[in-house]
Parts: structure tokens; C-alpha cells; sequence
């Protein structure tokens, strides 16, 4: 896959071929500009030669348009970021990103399956979402997904696909092209370490924290993609046969999933409100942290503590910790839907996630702290300086402290597993 990448990389096109491919396509497709997202007056750059015509083609459709981003919302350091990047679009090519926040995005996902059902097949609503497990898998398997487009991304060829593989694998499904990884996810707990010193070594301990500090613990809520994720690693640790977790749950489910709901069952009397409530989300779980409510959160982000501490929106005494037999991880990804109005336009936005510049500030903890994707030893000097210059967070984990990194079970769990809880627990 490398060479076939390298090669593409390797064809050379004159300066003059990419600047007649932008007087060619002009302002392009795209849609319009709204005002929050308004597009600078400057002419469309030229593409640097080195970068193929095809990618010199796709830039110049680009030009001019916005690309309409569903995203997650619900935090302000991504949220300053999405603007970030999408400033510096709007500067290199003339792409400028409409950030629309949502807060699941199973609900971007309907709306794509809503077009194909009403015929709407080149003007859809959504020209790129932030996706994985069973959204990616519910878009894939009905073909609402454009591309392959991957290969297109010149970036894509400093991917760690070989050290990550959980850049082409999501969810055990192969993304086949159909989605552009953006950034690492390993789950870490945290635990405020002026309040306690208990920190538990496997998923059962948190029945004999919880007990001890009655509630001074708690998860998100499912569907709540942190709360399914602690479901999860509590499924993992508790299931007799680990490989059975690859596949789609069948008629065995209730006795495969047995231990974890009498897990649940005798750990939500001594949670936070006795297990009646639950915080939203991890935003929600942070402030109970910050607030002493809570001793004991956590994130898929393993910078997410220290992150938390350097914009003083956590108490400086939160420290991170992982369980002994390892952590759910994996990948979150760009996708295009296949009737993406701008899809141009959003493979500018999602190259340019991949670069250099954009991964080593999104592992910045002061700014975001989201592992990157990229293969930083196969970077130049230059690429390499910029991440060996990354402050350490006063709360992250070394990578030997982070341990195993556990795969995720088949995303079929993740629906099986809001459902069943939702019967069980939901208000």
C-alpha cells in the first residue's frame, strides 16, 4: 500500500499544469457561504507541483466553497480547534469549514440514510463527519459512504498504518479508503490525588472503590459513546471467551453479557446519586471531577487530564492510571457521505488534518492532547522536531505506563449494549 502510495506521489506535474487546473475550475462546486463561515477574498492558490495533478485538480473544484463539518460540539477545546484548522483552509486553499455541532452522531448518520430514502443523491446536508465503530459500519454496509478516497490525500502516506493499525481497521471493519483516521484513542482513568489513593487494578475493583467512597463514581449515560466505552471494558475484562467479541452478538448474547449486568447491578447502588442519574457526557463527568463531587473519571484521550489541568478547568492534584490488563483503543476518523455536496472540498479539510502542522498542535495537551496518527520517526527532521518539542503533560501516562492496548469488540456490541442498558438502567 506504501509504494502504490509513493508512486502516486511521485508524479511529477509542472507549476504550470496546477495553475491552468485552478483558472480551469474557477470557483468550483461546493456549497454556499454562510455567514459564519465566511471565505477569504484572495485567489485560489496554486497546488505545489510535487502533489500531482489530480490533487491540483481536486483543489482548484474546491476553491471558493465551504465544507459543511458535522462534528462533536459539546467541548470548547475541540470546538477551537475545528475553527483553527478550518482558518487555515480558508488561507492555503479557499475552504473555509462550517462547524456543525452535534452531540451524537448517530443523528448526522440518519440524516444521510434519510436523503438516500427521499432520493437526494448529490446535495446532502453533510460534507464530512467525525465517525467510527457502528456509525462508520452502518454507512459502509449501505453504501452511503464516497470513495475510496484516501489514496487521494497526499498526508495519507505519513499514517502509521503498520505501528496503528487501528487506522485501517475500525472497529475490526476495514475502512477500505471510505474514512481518513484524524487521531489515537486509548480509555485512561483518572483519580484526584488529594481526595483518595485507591486506585483499582481491574474493572472489578470499582465495586470495592465504590463501596468504600460511596458516590464518588461514576460513568456517562449510554448512548453516550464514553458511557458504551465503559461497558465495554468491563465486557472485555468479564467475558470468558475475549475472541468471541469480534463478532456480531447472536443468540448466546444474554449468557455472554450475564456478568456484566450483575456487575452493573451491584455497582450502582454506591455510585454518584446512588445510580439514579448519570452524567451526560465526559464534559459533564469533568465538572463533577473539578468539583470534588468526584474522585474518580475518565476519557479516551490520554492527555485528557493533563489537558484538563492546563486549562485550569481541572485541579492540578488529578493524576491518570490504567487498569493492569490493559485499555479499549482505537481510531477516530473523517468520512465523506457518498452524496456530499462538497466532497472536494472536504478532502482538502481532511488532508490537511493530516499534516504535519495540524497533528503535532492537536498533540499539543495545552490545546488538545489527541495522540496523533502519523508515523513521527518516519518524519524528517523537521516533522520530528515539531513533535519532540510537544510538552509532557504533568498527568500523561508514558507510553510503557499506558500498557496494552485492548481492540474493540465488533461494533454490533455498541448498539446490543446501549439497548440492553437502556432496558435495564435508563430513566
Amino acid at each position: 500500500m506504501k509504494n502504490i502510495l509513493s508512486n502516486r506521489r511521485n508524479m511529477i506535474v509542472i507549476a504550470l499544469v496546477g495553475i491552468a487546473s485552478v483558472l480551469y475550475f474557477g470557483f468550483g462546486s461546493g456549497s454556499g457561504n454562510p455567514d459564519n463561515a465566511k471565505v477569504a477574498d484572495s485567489h485560489c492558490a496554486p497546488v505545489a507541483a510535487e502533489k500531482g495533478e489530480a490533487w491540483a485538480e481536486i483543489s482548484a473544484k474546491a476553491c471558493d466553497t465551504v465544507v459543511k463539518f458535522h462534528a462533536w460540539g459539546g467541548g470548547d477545546t475541540i470546538n477551537d480547534y475545528i475553527a483553527w484548522a478550518g482558518k487555515q483552509t480558508n488561507d492555503t486553499y479557499n475552504v473555509a469549514v462550517e462547524h456543525v455541532k452535534i452531540s451524537n452522531t448517530a443523528d448526522s448518520v440518519q440524516l444521510v440514510v434519510a436523503d438516500k430514502a427521499a432520493g437526494n443523491d448529490s446535495d446532502g446536508a453533510i460534507d464530512l463527519i467525525w465517525i467510527n465503530g457502528e456509525n462508520f459500519r452502518t454507512l459502509k454496509q449501505a453504501g452511503l459512504l464516497y470513495g475510496p478516497f484516501t489514496q487521494n490525500l497526499p498526508n495519507f502516506d505519513n499514517v502509521d498504518i503498520i505501528g496503528k493499525p487501528t487506522t485501517i481497521l475500525d472497529f475490526t471493519v476495514p475502512t477500505d479508503g471510505y474514512e481518513s483516521p484524524w487521531g489515537m484513542a486509548q480509555l485512561v482513568f483518572f483519580y484526584d490525588s488529594a481526595r483518595t489513593d485507591m486506585l483499582p487494578e481491574k474493572m472489578q475493583d470499582f465495586l470495592e472503590v465504590a463501596s468504600a467512597q460511596p458516590g464518588r463514581f461514576s460513568y456517562p449515560a449510554p448512548p453516550d459513546f464514553l458511557g458504551v466505552t465503559f461497558l465495554k471494558q468491563a465486557l472485555v475484562e468479564l467475558v470468558a471467551d475475549k475472541d468471541i467479541l469480534a463478532k456480531p452478538p447472536a443468540t448466546d448474547a444474554v449468557e455472554i453479557t450475564a456478568p456484566l449486568w450483575t456487575f452493573l447491578d451491584a455497582l450502582h447502588p454506591n455510585l454518584w446519586q446512588n445510580g439514579r442519574n448519570f452524567p451526560k457526557d465526559w464534559p459533564a463527568q469533568s465538572q463533577l471531577l473539578a468539583d470534588g463531587e468526584l474522585y474518580y473519571a475518565f476519557a479516551f484521550n490520554p492527555n485528557g487530564a493533563s489537558s484538563g489541568i492546563a486549562r485550569g478547568e481541572l485541579p492540578d492534584t488529578i493524576r491518570s492510571f490504567v487498569l493492569d490488563d490493559g485499555t479499549i483503543g482505537n481510531t477516530h476518523f473523517l468520512a465523506i457521505p457518498y452524496n456530499a455536496a462538497n466532497p472536494e472540498g472536504a478532502m482538502i479539510v481532511a488532508d490537511f488534518m493530516l499534516s504535519i502542522e495540524a497533528q503535532s498542535r492537536k498533540a499539543n495537551p495545552d490545546i488538545w492532547g489527541d495522540p496523533t496518527v502519523l508515523d513521527v520517526t518516519a518524519l524528517d527532521d523537521e516533522g520530528q522536531a515539531k513533535f519532540d518539542a510537544l510538552p509532557i503533560g504533568v498527568a500523561t501516562l508514558s507510553a510503557e505506563e499506558l500498557g496494552t492496548v485492548l481492540p474493540e469488540p465488533h461494533p454490533a456490541w455498541s448498539e446490543y449494549l446501549k439497548t440492553e442498558w437502556q432496558k435495564r438502567y435508563g430513566q
